[in-house]
């Protein structure tokens, strides 16, 4: 699965939001191998997006946005997703471009219409419609959307039928340990190298640590072992001890999802602040390897506040900026990919942030104001 086109309005904070996934023209000597799809070297996406911003400019909330998108088509239940709505008087909308199902471009389009005044809000207030059209040799993505929207297609009488056309659904998401509605920690079926990615991670960020393995008795029970302690981890909670440091707690989601990719059952991932308590070497390190073991025809969602990942020898446009923009008494989120302002190779992105270019930097005033009170 690879989000090409994603548009949002009057869900959570986002009101007439988009963001395209796809990029103009091939990067010569680019650092991240194959960013089209295989067989289709005409089909551009952007493999890796590494979103930026200051606090509450919408990274983790896209990130939710769009899980609640996958598990809608998905399962085919809209409470989550209408749970989402900002303005429930209003009608809310999403219309979602990605490729699935053996080289298929799908288009998803959704309306969410306020119920009548004293009634609820049932499936007869959703219509969706669905779009697909095989993705051919010289296909770009803008070629093949053209062609998507002149095919003339059935629609379903209800939108759980309309949605039985989405197939080739996969992903996984790891989001900050604060959201209690995330599971913490769920092991892949492969545990024999799951157990040595995590002993890896583990032991990178706490030396201390001198053994990480199963418990043959329990079943999906984990040990982390010191020389003085040991830290069970069983059903997916992570225990509430001391001495098992943030960081720590933090390197076993992200050894998750790197095993994850390792064992290729997934072609789309979102891996939102994992990285807050753990050192800028550390979290290169792992998003590094991360890129390295991308698949062909997978993506990545990476957001973080770590500066130093603008170091990082990417295509420019692997980064966006996100930042939220207040008019009055209504506020909008906005993404500015890094590609679309700096055309030329020797444009630099670490200078560009430095400078502000994209309005992306935190608003420092207020907190300065606070000596003068």
């Amino acid at each position: 699965m690879i989000v090409m086109n994603i548009e949002i309005d009057n869900f959570m904070s986002f009101n007439n939001f988009a963001m395209n996934l796809s990029y103009p023209k091939k990067i010569v000597n680019s650092s991240i191998e194959n960013e089209f799809l295989t067989g289709f070297t005409n089909f551009r996406y952007k493999k890796v997006n590494i979103l930026m911003g200051a606090n509450a400019t919408g990274k983790t909330s896209f990130g939710k946005m769009l899980m609640n998108i996958f598990h809608f088509m998905d399962k085919k239940q809209y409470t989550r997703i209408a749970g989402l709505i900002s303005d429930t008087t209003k009608e809310a909308a999403f219309c979602i471009d990605f490729v699935a199902n053996m080289k298929y471009l799908f288009r998803v389009n959704t309306v969410i219409f306020p119920p009548k005044e004293g009634q609820k809000l049932t499936g007869e207030n959703i219509d969706v419609s669905v779009r697909s059209v095989e993705i051919q040799k010289k296909d770009s993505y803008e070629s093949c959307l053209r062609r998507l929207l002149e095919t003339k297609q059935e629609k379903c009488d209800n939108y759980i039928e309309e949605l039985e056309k989405v197939t080739g659904l996969s992903w996984t998401f790891a989001y900050p340990e604060d959201d209690s509605a995330v599971e913490l920690f769920r092991a892949p079926k492969d545990s024999g190298t799951f157990i040595r990615i995590l002993e890896f991670i583990l032991r990178a960020l706490d030396p201390s640590i001198v053994a990480v393995y199963q418990l043959s008795e329990v079943e999906g029970a984990y040990a982390i072992r010191t020389k003085n302690n040991v830290a069970i981890i069983q059903d997916g909670q992570i225990p509430d001890i001391g001495w098992l440091s943030s960081g720590t707690k933090s390197g076993i989601a992200i050894a998750v999802m790197i095993a994850r990719m390792v064992e290729k059952k997934c072609d789309f991932f979102y891996c939102d602040e994992k990285f807050s308590y753990i050192h800028s070497d550390i979290e290169k390190a792992l998003l590094s390897v991360m890129i390295e073991l991308l698949d062909d025809d997978t993506q990545l969602f990476f957001t973080t506040h770590n500066t130093d990942i603008l170091d990082m020898q990417l295509p420019k446009h692997s980064y966006t900026f996100m930042k939220k923009e207040v008019y009055g008494e209504d506020s909008k989120i906005e993404c500015i990919n890094a590609g679309e302002i700096l055309k030329r190779s020797t444009d630099s992105l670490k200078s560009a942030v430095e400078n502000d270019l994209f309005s992306s930097a935190p608003a420092t005033d207020l907190i300065y104001d606070i000596l003068d009170i």
